[in-house]
């Protein structure tokens, strides 16, 4: 798991986020080539606020809670391998900067029906001005 934001804040938690999914992609295909092997991850990403703390009285862990991380999960588990399935909270933040294949709509227990998107690759020429008004 992948928390971005958290130590501090960052204006773009959601484009570092999307920058290592897209790296980790890409790494793991070099991974495969010289390994001759075929690993292929699934990356799911969610934007959102999270309870985040250190919990145990003998042997203490930081752990996070919350519905955004329940979702970047739901979206991980869902997703296919070798892609990077975002929320739509995500992709209100990156809409600008990334390229998206379509929308689809996800069925999550507990919560209605969910949008969520596939990210591809970065934009050829992204709108940096509008982006940082999306990302605060």
């Amino acid at each position: 798991m992948v928390a971005g934001g958290i130590t501090y804040l960052r204006p773009d938690h959601a484009e570092a986020c999307a920058e290592l999914a897209l790296a980790m992609r890409e790494e793991i295909g070099v991974v495969n080539q010289m390994y001759n092997i075929s690993v292929q991850l699934r990356i799911g990403i969610c934007t959102g606020p999270v309870v985040a703390g250190v919990i145990g009285r003998k042997r203490f862990a930081y752990d996070l809670w919350g519905d955004t991380v329940n979702l970047a999960c739901h979206l991980e588990s869902t997703g296919k391998a070798g892609q990077i399935q975002i929320a739509e909270s995500t992709y209100e933040r990156l809409k600008h900067i990334y390229q998206f294949e379509l929308k689809h709509r996800l069925d999550v227990k507990g919560y209605d029906r969910m949008s969520a998107y596939w990210l591809d690759n970065k934009t050829s020429t992204p709108d940096y001005a509008t982006a940082k008004l999306v990302s605060h």
